[in-house]
């Protein structure tokens, strides 16, 4: 088990995994499903309105994982850079949701939509002095109207987020099934929705279904491996990957960064984008 004062509460929050956060003071407060947040770094505490207490999987061995995945200088400095990055068990409906806004849009535009998307649906609470509004439920998501949708500014991922709430509330999505499938089966499962494909299933996977060798691949990560790894990957290039190129690069990347590659492309993913001076929450 991982020590709390090891987890840098900024980096991780500033990562890419998470939208819904927004830093007051010495306090970043956010919400995770029905749940307000506050996260402090000094002295480290997590306070939640529900019995939230392993957001930042504190129940991994962290030492072993890092001891795994540092097998080249690349990932070592990238390591190096971001020492107290760690990855985030989400509410899985919410990452899920989440990442059908993520398709072609920017953190501060998926920010914005989910955040519509909670004042329209979700539900007022306080916590430590703070008010937020929940994440939606899955049944009101699921039977709310395309215009409330669109309404919300999400253009063509209405569409989209509806089916996929549709698909949870007929439980033809299983979240804490799909925790207890193997790594295939899971994505398998979420690529049959509607505007799910193979990255934002890794994701939904990575991030909320304790799936470690989940291996997100966009842009980002298509130039870092082109950056730093082309002789070690085959047919790596800036193009949309098929279905088949990406699995079979997925596999081949699982086969080289090991079983925790997930954590792996969350240092790697960091360090390129503050590289570039990309912006975060």
């Amino acid at each position: 088990m991982q020590k709390t004062d090891s987890i840098n509460v900024e980096t991780t929050v500033n990562s890419g995994q998470v939208f819904l956060w927004n830093k007051i003071g010495e306090q970043w407060i956010g919400i995770d499903g029905q749940d307000i947040m506050i996260l402090r770094q000094k002295p480290y505490n997590l306070k939640s309105s529900g019995n939230i207490d392993n957001f930042l999987r504190k129940d991994d061995d962290l030492e072993k994982i890092l001891k795994n995945i540092s097998i080249d200088s690349t990932v070592r400095g990238a390591i190096k850079q971001s020492p107290g990055l760690r990855l985030i068990r989400q509410d899985p409906f919410q990452c899920y949701i989440s990442f059908v806004c993520s398709s072609n849009s920017s953190i501060q535009n998926i920010k914005s939509m989910l955040e519509n998307l909670c004042r329209k649906f979700g539900i007022k609470k306080e916590l430590g002095g703070y008010q937020l509004y929940t994440f939606p439920k899955v049944e009101t998501l699921a039977n709310a109207t395309m215009k409330e949708l669109l309404d919300c500014r999400l253009g063509f991922r209405a569409k989209y987020v509806k089916e996929a709430a549709k698909a949870v509330y007929s439980n033809k999505i299983n979240f804490k099934d799909l925790r207890k499938s193997n790594y295939q089966e899971a994505v398998r499962s979420l690529k049959s929705i509607l505007g799910i494909g193979n990255k934002i299933a890794d994701c939904i996977a990575l991030f909320s279904l304790d799936k470690l060798e989940a291996f997100p691949i966009d842009r980002w990560t298509q130039r870092i491996l082109l950056k730093y790894y082309k002789d070690s990957f085959c047919d790596i290039s800036e193009k949309p990957l098929t279905e088949k190129k990406y699995e079979k690069l997925h596999d081949d990347i699982v086969k080289y960064f090991g079983p925790y590659a997930g954590y792996s492309q969350q240092f790697l993913f960091k360090m390129e984008r503050d590289l570039n001076k990309k912006s975060w929450l």
